[in-house]
């Protein structure tokens, strides 16, 4: 019989798994983990602490997630992993190569899916699907590929493809577009003016061409064209009507971290406003212990149509496939020694 879970995924606070935090899983039984900075430190540990989760929650195809995407965003960092480079490293190969830039995408992506695979961690948010706009926020600055959505559709392909046949799931984000934001939503609410037709032809348009993928993470942007009062994450129009529409992504919807500062409002009432809102998981990462309660307590069993998609999104796990592992070790190390040679 399959074990229940509940539809969000938890934080932890550590390097290992405290009593109140091993109690707390065993009892709630999130569908996921996130990992941090604060909870890698060796290999062993890692896998220590991934292995004891999948037990507490009593099911092996638990999913561990990690932002590794290179650059600014890489919770395993040296001297215990490489350096990866940005996304724009990669959309600059792209520029004067663009079916080199697409390998370069794939073979960075499969080396990170490498990396987590060994640890037991099957879940990368990446790839950044999003478009800067010229005056938006450096929150997202040089984590795009490309300014140019075509190109951000290709290269984010690309680095899904290459996760995926390492055997790891990537998570696009953040839809339906953080580029034109000017403010950055873990610190305040965004709020873009910009016209619907602008943002469909632009900001929205790399998560349509990417809309068969298994898991994508919500902006909290609000968008006035679409919803004035609400951002994405917690927003009915936004989600039925853009994302599921407009863009027609059927995969598994997580919201971005509930304890970011553009939501408003209790923890646990932005956990029921974003499941109101049609998101099939609530994320939150902090490892705050009292608002991992009021997360879990506010957050449903997973059924319906969220079970249906989360199911799906596992089933798109398949065992890593061999690569072309030299090729890609002297291409991240390349880009990797430029970055730090222009720093």
């Amino acid at each position: 019989m399959a074990v229940e879970s509940k539809a969000f995924i938890t934080g932890a606070a550590g390097l290992t798994l405290t009593a109140d935090e091993r109690a707390f899983l065993a009892a709630e039984r999130p569908w996921g983990l996130i990992l941090f900075a604060r909870n890698c430190d060796t290999r062993t540990q890692i896998s220590d602490l991934v292995l004891r989760f999948r037990d507490l929650v009593g099911r092996d195809d638990a999913p561990v997630l990690i932002d590794q995407e290179g650059g600014r965003v890489q919770r395993l960092k040296p001297p215990g992993w490489r350096r990866y480079p940005t996304g724009r490293a990669y959309g600059e190969i792209y520029d004067a190569d663009p079916a080199a830039g697409r390998r370069a995408a794939f073979l960075g992506a499969r080396l990170i899916a490498e990396d987590l695979a060994a640890l037991g961690i099957t879940v990368d948010c990446l790839p950044v699907a999003d478009v800067p706009a010229p005056d938006g926020h450096d929150v997202i600055g040089d984590r795009a590929y490309s300014t140019n959505p075509a190109i951000v559709a290709e290269m984010a392909r690309a680095a899904a493809e290459g996760l995926m046949a390492g055997g790891v799931l990537p998570v696009v984000k953040h839809v339906p577009g953080h580029g034109r934001a000017r403010a950055d939503s873990h610190l305040a609410l965004p709020v873009v003016e910009t016209d619907r037709a602008t943002l469909e032809a632009i900001d929205f348009a790399p998560f349509k061409a990417l809309a068969d993928l298994p898991l994508a993470m919500t902006a909290h942007v609000v968008y006035t064209a679409i919803d004035p009062d609400a951002p994405a994450t917690t927003s009915h129009r936004v989600i039925e009507e853009v994302i599921r529409g407009t863009i027609g992504f059927d995969g598994c919807l997580m919201g971005d971290d509930v304890s970011m500062k553009a939501l408003a409002g209790s923890i646990d009432d932005r956990t029921r406003a974003l499941f109101s809102a049609g998101c099939d998981l609530a994320l939150h990462c902090n490892g705050d212990f009292a608002e991992m309660r009021a997360v879990a307590d506010a957050t449903p069993v997973l059924t319906g149509e969220a079970a249906r998609r989360a199911s799906a999104a596992l089933a798109r796990l398949t065992a890593p496939e061999q690569f072309e592992r030299e090729e890609a070790v002297a291409l991240v190390e390349r880009l990797t020694a430029v970055a730090g040679a222009v720093a």
